[in-house]
């Protein structure tokens, strides 16, 4: 790397994996998607219903729950080895949930539009057990700090992990062998996912380049009176070469950082996970103004600078699975870094599903490649010049001549995007001779998009509503509309739908075998919950 350019992936990497079955290994690997949508009722508001019963449970469906309201639906797949059988399931929970959701809609858009209030906003609800009053809390304290219209906000997740055999293909390499040797493969692991999550947040501009779908806003999302937002129409705000403002100042994007000096440390896994735990266990006076048991009503967990990790908004995450009520910053100290979430894309409006398989195959290889490519660590320099460049390309991405910083150099957005995007193509062509995804078409659509602005989806949605004449709220209505007709012609296949209403009848059981084991109040329950450490296991049994 120099200058803050990213470079090929080394010769030797490629080469050790140049065989047919190192081909395989590397077009392996499993994917999950976690796809937010808002429920909105006919005219496009916030629906105020609870979430329907015949869902199952948000506290213990493994595929269907809620995010921060009753209303924001996150549709979770597992992890699995092809992106078109992941896009199949997500294809048949979103059927089911149209069967169950009567005249209420999924939006289209990942911003919302016709609010009316962060009051008018319900937080989600998740049973009467100590478990499912955390996450209500956690999620009011969310509100209180930040405000609970920024918090419905829908995205894609995307979580990628590699095949498994990669890992000792990677020890015999030459500069990796030593990593694996000191620490074993656990060690490897670690520190590899770690490097592609510094690569993925120095290349973070990209992907709203490439796949941002929110250039513009309703004016009843934007809460500044004194933004500089431009007016698109009476009811729109919008920026003319904006790609993703999601993923802009406007989002809910590492708000906790302004004046609390939170900012998470991706040198080593180690650097991170002491990171967030100070921040767990910090007060903040910023916050301890709020109150944390108000009235007899908690309105935060607690008062520190991070109520809890998934507080800390990143771009991307490492992740391990956690077991029951495990602090997933413990999870990563005992178990490491099991799969890397990226979390930047904004759903795509022009796809019922809010993703397609083209998208899907280019994530895949950027993560392969930010995984394979030198990752060293990112000092104060770089890491301001990240976030100014990631602001810059949601703001003003498709803008000409549009400069980003790299270190001491200035290359243009377009350059340096090619640039990314040729140094891609060895890994693409490798891939493709051990697999059928179509990594270098995948290239090349990409390719065309930094050529071409007009090209991208945010470029795609303002000329549509200058065609139109449609308001950002128009465009969503109607995409949202065509999308519900798509889903609603046909019912998922009857085995899938008879294993969707299995998991409903489950998680409906699970949630009540966890609300009859609750043999302590709230208080204790979370006194204990935040007394884990790495030595002692939390000790709250988890029900049978």
């Amino acid at each position: 790397m120099t200058n803050g350019v990213l470079h090929g992936i080394a010769p030797p990497v490629l080469a050790g994996f140049a065989d047919a079955e190192g081909r395989r290994i590397l077009a392996g690997g499993y994917v999950g998607l976690e796809k937010e949508a808002l429920r909105v009722n006919a005219e496009g508001s916030v629906a105020t219903t609870p979430h329907p019963a015949e869902l199952g449970s948000a506290l213990t469906h493994p595929s269907i729950t809620t995010d921060f309201s009753e209303a924001l639906l996150e549709l979770v797949t597992p992890a699995m080895g092809s992106s078109a059988d992941v896009l199949a399931l997500l294809d048949d929970l979103h059927r089911f949930v149209y069967r169950h959701i009567d005249d209420e809609r999924l939006w289209a858009t990942s911003m919302p539009c016709v609010l009316h209030g962060g009051a008018r906003i319900p937080l989600a609800q998740y049973g009467g057990s100590n478990a499912a009053r955390m996450k209500t809390v956690y999620r009011r304290g969310l509100g209180n700090r930040y405000g609970r219209v920024m918090q419905i906000i829908a995205g894609v997740h995307f979580n990628y992990s590699v095949d498994e055999a990669v890992w000792p293909r990677l020890a015999e390499l030459p500069g990796v062998a030593g990593v694996a040797v000191q620490g074993g493969e656990q060690a490897l692991r670690s520190e590899r996912y770690m490097g592609m999550v510094r690569n993925l947040q120095r290349l973070g501009w990209l992907v709203p380049y490439l796949f941002g779908a929110s250039p513009a806003v309703c004016k009843s999302f934007v809460q500044d009176a004194g933004t500089d937002l431009e007016s698109f129409d009476d009811r729109t705000y919008y920026y003319p070469y904006a790609t993703s403002l999601r993923m802009g100042d406007i989002g809910y994007q590492n708000r906790q950082e302004e004046g609390t000096g939170m900012k998470a440390c991706y040198d080593s896994l180690d650097a991170y996970i002491k990171s967030l735990t100070w921040a767990i266990e910090t007060p903040c006076p910023q916050y301890e103004t709020i109150g944390v048991k108000v009235n007899g009503i908690y309105e935060q967990l607690n008062d520190h600078v991070l109520q809890i990790e998934n507080e800390y908004y990143s771009s991307v995450r490492p992740k391990q699975l956690t077991n029951w009520m495990e602090r997933p910053t413990l999870a990563l100290r005992r178990r490491g870094v099991r799969y890397v979430e990226l979390r930047s894309l904004d759903v795509n409006a022009y796809h019922p599903l809010g993703i397609e398989a083209e998208q899907m195959c280019f994530l895949r290889l950027l993560m392969l490649y930010s995984l394979l490519t030198d990752s060293p660590r990112i000092a104060a320099r770089e890491r301001r010049a990240i976030d100014a460049n990631q602001v810059l390309a949601a703001h003003r991405g498709r803008e000409p001549g549009l400069r980003l910083q790299a270190g001491d150099a200035m290359p243009t957005l377009r350059d340096w995007a090619l640039g990314v995007l040729d140094a891609m193509q060895p890994l693409a062509e490798l891939l493709d001779a051990g697999s059928d995804c179509g990594y270098a078409r995948s290239l090349s659509v990409q390719r065309a998009k930094v050529l071409d602005p007009a090209l991208t989806p945010s470029a795609r949605m303002l000329t549509e509503m200058r065609e139109r004449g449609e308001g950002f709220a128009e465009l969503a209505r109607r995409l949202t509309e065509q999308h519900r007709e798509s889903f609603l012609a046909a019912a998922p296949t009857p085995e899938r739908d008879a294993w969707l209403q299995d998991l409903t009848a489950t998680s409906l059981d699970r949630q009540r075998a966890i609300e009859a084991a609750d043999a302590i109040d709230f208080d204790e329950f979370l006194r204990r919950y935040f007394a884990q450490s790495e030595a002692h296991p939390v000790d709250l049994p988890a029900p049978v």
